[in-house]
């Protein structure tokens, strides 16, 4: 009998999240967090970091933020509940325009599961030169390779 598969979390602007979760994506885990985070204008970077990698308690939340504000991380607060710690993801989809705000959380991200993708939004077309995830898949590649 197959085990049950690993969810996909989605942090994005609004209209992302909307569609990922009209698509049937949205899911609480045993502790009823959520797997996705709406970024309103207002949220904090810190905010975005603490979603992305400590504190899985955020998901699912609409939060007001300051994009330009950035606090350290709390890593004291790590748990089973967060978003890279959840062993019930295995994907996170993330607006790049966003991840640019965290790139330095997504750069320290070396494991494979669960994958980082980045995807466009509605007013931010994807920028292949901006995807770290797609910068360290060509290294892995020569010339020859791609041919």
């Amino acid at each position: 009998m197959a085990g049950r598969g690993k969810l996909i979390a989605v942090i994005g602007d609004e209209d992302t999240v909307t569609g990922f979760l009209l698509g049937g994506i949205g899911e609480l885990n045993k502790n009823r967090h959520p797997n996705f985070l709406v970024v309103e204008k207002d949220t904090t970077i810190n905010e975005i970091e603490d979603t992305f990698r400590s504190l899985g308690s955020l998901l699912g939340s609409v939060v007001e933020a300051k994009p330009n504000e950035h606090d350290p991380p709390l890593w004291d607060e790590i748990d089973s509940t967060q978003f890279l710690h959840r062993d019930d993801i295995g994907i996170i989809l993330i607006n790049q325009y966003i991840a640019e705000m965290v790139r330095h959380a997504l750069d320290a991200h070396q494991h494979s599961i669960p994958a980082v993708l980045e995807i466009p939004s509605k007013e931010h077309p994807y920028d292949a030169a901006k995807d770290s995830i797609l910068r360290r898949a060509r290294g892995m590649f020569t010339a020859e390779d791609l041919r």
